[in-house]
């Protein structure tokens, strides 16, 4: 049986590649990508079966552009993951803290352990695109006083020595993945009990509040909401929401009235809550 390819955005050693292993099991081969819109891509052109995409962090926030991305691109939600964030320094061996003059990786990494950063002001931040990349490089150009922050995994993969463990400022840093495909219906409806959807106002006062209060009375327990401009149409925004519920007969109601109560509603995802 062929196996599943799996969509991410990075490389092996990433966090996006935890997650596929931890999600889908070993086995699985991996599209790697450099982007999200890589990402979407491959899946569109049938380069990967389904992909892993990170969507909001427990400190950072929505990563908003993805919402729209697997909105514009009819992409179904099928699943989600949570992940733990843990983040190291580590570079070439035979090298200690002191010999490190840079340290590299993803914007948010960098954010996420600025508190350890001041505590070493000899080490320049730089950007860089992907944790895991930022490890890799280093393995194959040889690289000297340069130091990667990156999971665990990557170290191990790529040879690197760990030099920092748990660098990040908050401890308890998670961040929320989804499972995305070009087409759904993965679950039976007796085992859906969270979904994603979408859908616009009319720009009327309490116009949102009568839709959440709908929800509400669909015993819908709202886990996320975010809005989002509509581009080429000033001041006035699309609503992305999460909801969990205990029967699908809720939710079912709730779609059948939302449809008629909002603008271009949309469901972009039946499955599974990974937080019960």
């Amino acid at each position: 049986m062929k196996p599943l390819r799996i969509a991410i955005q990075g490389i092996q050693g990433s966090n996006h590649h935890q997650v596929a292993m931890e999600y889908f099991g070993p086995g699985i081969e991996l599209e790697e990508c450099l982007s999200f819109h890589g990402l979407v891509d491959a899946l569109l052109h049938g380069q990967a079966d389904k992909g892993v995409m990170a969507i909001e962090n427990s400190i950072a926030g929505s990563i908003i552009p993805n919402y729209a991305l697997v909105c514009e691109n009819g992409l179904h939600i099928i699943g989600e993951h949570y992940l733990n964030i843990h983040h190291h320094l580590m570079a070439l061996h035979g090298q200690d803290l002191p010999d490190i003059r840079e340290v590299r990786s993803h914007p948010m990494a960098l954010l996420q352990c600025r508190e350890f950063l001041k505590g070493h002001p000899h080490i320049k931040m730089v950007e860089d695109v992907d944790t895991a990349e930022t490890a890799r490089s280093i393995r194959d150009r040889q690289l000297e006083g340069i130091a990667a922050i990156a999971p665990a995994m990557a170290a191990d993969l790529y040879g690197l020595q760990i030099l920092a463990r748990e660098i990040q400022t908050i401890k308890n840093n998670a961040t929320r993945f989804i499972v995305v495909k070009t087409t759904n219906k993965e679950w039976p409806k007796e085992l859906v009990n969270k979904a994603s959807v979408r859908f616009l106002t009319d720009h009327k006062r309490g116009s949102l509040a009568t839709v959440l209060n709908v929800m509400s009375d669909c015993n819908l327990n709202l886990t996320k909401i975010q809005s989002l401009p509509v581009i080429d149409t000033p001041w006035k925004y699309s609503f992305f929401v999460d909801v969990t519920f205990e029967q699908y007969a809720h939710f079912d109601k709730a779609k059948s009235l939302l449809s008629l109560m909002t603008e271009d509603f949309r469901v972009l995802g039946e499955y599974q809550n990974a937080r019960l």
